[in-house]
């Protein structure tokens, strides 16, 4: 029988871009239209291509992302230290 549902990148990539366009309610198909206006800003560079496959990461040296990424950690951070009563000494 043929594997149809073989754990391959590109069904990995598809999963975590549906996942993204679930979680922000933003459709597949528009998501698909913004993401090479990534690519072109820099916050998105390509690592590689295999085959009909690109790979692409962010751009760590971009400041929207450096920023962003800051952003992220202060939010977790603040989270994190609301769940967990921290005693004052």
């Amino acid at each position: 029988m043929n594997n149809l549902f073989v754990d391959a990148p590109q069904l990995r990539v598809f999963d975590f871009l549906t996942e993204i366009a679930y979680g922000t309610n933003v459709s597949y198909n528009s998501l698909n239209m913004f993401f090479p206006k990534l690519t072109e800003t820099g916050i998105l560079v390509k690592t590689r291509r295999i085959g009909k496959s690109d790979y692409f990461k962010f751009n760590r040296k971009n400041n929207f992302v450096q920023n962003m990424i800051k952003l992220d950690w202060m939010l977790v951070k603040r989270n994190l230290f609301r769940r967990i009563k921290v005693p004052v000494k």
